[in-house]
């Protein structure tokens, strides 16, 4: 065998400009749920010393591009050979009969609706997905494929890794970029929002007779919660909600004030009426 000092040095990667850094200089990448998720699926699959070195090859810049696409994710990583490595991380995109379940159910659901219609993600959504039958994050390893054109033959390599550290916080700055990669982009998922909002409620569904019973008969349970306090506490905190989410939910009135439209008149006084400051944006 060979003596560990005569094993050639590990090689440096060649120095960019321009590339895409990543934004975080130091500890955990990714800073809303849906992109910490999404690298906790990728940390799940474990090799932790390629993953540090993905984790630095983000802060170095050394993603020269990468594009989303329904199923996939292609980009380049500059390594420590002249010609830059190509990587591409592939999930299953949904079909079109299970996003229409998935659509029907988010437009079934006011507060989502209004939400996803005013640019926000609610953490609830992987709930929806999940009812539906299709997840909205790869569970396993295979779920994900991956593919580098490095000599590596580990997978995650450290140019994988940096791809989707990078892509975690490009799905931070736009979550819906996310859901473009499982098959349905903005404008698209959007429409259909308010295509099914503006088609109306389903038609009633027929009364359920439930047995009343009488107040002195139920005065034991009658205030329960149903869950412990201590289960409460440890429940995470609902986010505030934009005092003029339900101006931003629909499209602009055709009507002008002075040359304004009529919704951005609206918003201060709505976040007035919530008691926030000009200054905050409604957070």
């Amino acid at each position: 065998m060979s003596d560990w000092r005569d094993w050639p040095e590990r090689s440096q990667p060649r120095r960019v400009e321009g590339g895409i850094k990543a934004r975080s200089k130091r500890g955990a990448i990714g800073e809303q749920w849906w992109s910490r998720r999404f690298i906790g699926v990728l940390e799940s699959f474990g090799m932790t010393g390629r993953l540090a070195r993905g984790r630095n090859y983000a802060r170095r810049g050394q993603v020269l591009n990468f594009d989303i696409s329904p199923g996939y994710v292609t980009a380049q990583v500059q390594g420590s050979r002249p010609k830059p490595y190509k990587v591409r991380i592939q999930v299953l995109p949904l079909t079109i009969p299970q996003w229409q379940r998935v659509e029907r159910a988010l437009a079934g659901q006011a507060l989502f609706r209004a939400r996803l219609l005013a640019g926000e993600m609610p953490q609830e959504i992987e709930e929806v997905f999940a009812d539906c039958g299709t997840p909205l994050f790869p569970g396993r390893q295979r779920d994900m494929e991956m593919s580098c054109s490095c000599p590596d033959w580990e997978v995650p390599c450290k140019h994988l890794a940096a791809v989707c550290y990078v892509l975690a916080e490009a799905f931070d700055a736009d979550p819906f970029g996310m859901l473009a990669w499982r098959g349905r982009g903005r404008e698209d998922l959007l429409a259909s929002l308010r295509g099914l909002t503006a088609a109306g409620p389903a038609a009633p569904r027929p009364v359920i007779e439930v047995a009343d019973r009488p107040l002195a008969q139920c005065l034991a349970d009658f205030w329960s919660p149903g869950m412990s306090q201590a289960r409460l506490r440890w429940l995470p905190a609902v986010p505030a909600t934009a005092a003029d989410l339900l101006l931003r939910t629909f499209e602009p009135p055709a009507v002008q004030v002075r040359g304004n439209d009529l919704a951005a008149l609206l918003a201060p006084a709505y976040r007035r009426l919530a008691g926030q400051d000009e200054g905050d944006g409604g957070s």
